[in-house]
């Protein structure tokens, strides 16, 4: 029996704080995203690895890197495994109404066409939930900027959010929370088998992998 790649998932948390909400949310994305995955993946044998990058050890590498040029090993080795999973989680607290400053750098030092097609969850965290449309006004086109795919459901969490399970109008955290990490692990499935790109041909039949961009397409013709 041939060795399967395994999935891997990286979650980049810009979190200052130490404990940080920030980590915790990437963490909780990470777990949501990992637990859909590995309940599709048991059938195959693939395993899943996760993985949460924490920009904070990075800093004084990331500002080294902007105005030499030469990133450190770690930061190169950083950098590799986002550019290099199938799946990331992109997480940021929310400094001046947008992402923080240390967020922007590390994505800037990026090659702009390296996350072409990769499935991305976007969130933030913030003290005041007047601050929930950074997702949509700077995070969602940072990453269609650099050319990654977003999935549908992005995930803000403010102060009072942790701990509340929402109401009859609003899903809470939790359950936005694993509707996200399900729709990153579907994504994931659509654009990768066994570790390697596929697309259906004709001969595929009902359970056939469809890309995740098709899949939109599909949603938007409806």
């Amino acid at each position: 029996m041939f060795a399967t790649t395994p999935l891997r998932v990286v979650a980049v948390s810009a979190g200052l704080s130490q404990p940080s909400s920030t980590r915790l949310l990437a963490d909780r994305l990470a777990a949501a995203t990992r637990e859909r995955l590995t309940a599709e993946q048991d059938r195959a044998g693939q395993d899943v690895e996760v993985r949460v990058i924490e920009l904070r050890d990075l800093a004084v590498d990331i500002a080294n890197h902007l105005v030499s040029g030469f990133p450190s090993a770690g930061l190169r080795e950083a950098i590799d495994a986002v550019t290099e999973a199938d799946g990331l989680i992109a997480v940021t607290p929310v400094f001046t109404a947008s992402y923080s400053g240390l967020f922007k750098s590390f994505f800037d030092l990026i090659d702009h066409t390296a996350l072409t097609g990769k499935p991305v969850v976007i969130a933030a965290t913030g003290g005041t939930a007047r601050h929930s449309l950074v997702l949509e006004h700077a995070l969602r086109p940072l990453f269609a900027y650099l050319r990654a795919v977003t999935v549908p459901t992005s995930v803000y969490a403010a102060s009072e959010d942790w701990g509340s399970s929402g109401d009859e109008y609003t899903e809470g955290l939790p359950s936005r929370i694993r509707r996200a990490g399900g729709e990153l692990a579907s994504a994931v499935l659509g654009r990768t088998v066994s570790g390697a790109s596929r697309t259906p041909g004709l001969d595929d039949g009902e359970d056939a992998v469809v890309p995740f961009e098709q899949q939109l397409a599909d949603l938007r013709l409806d």
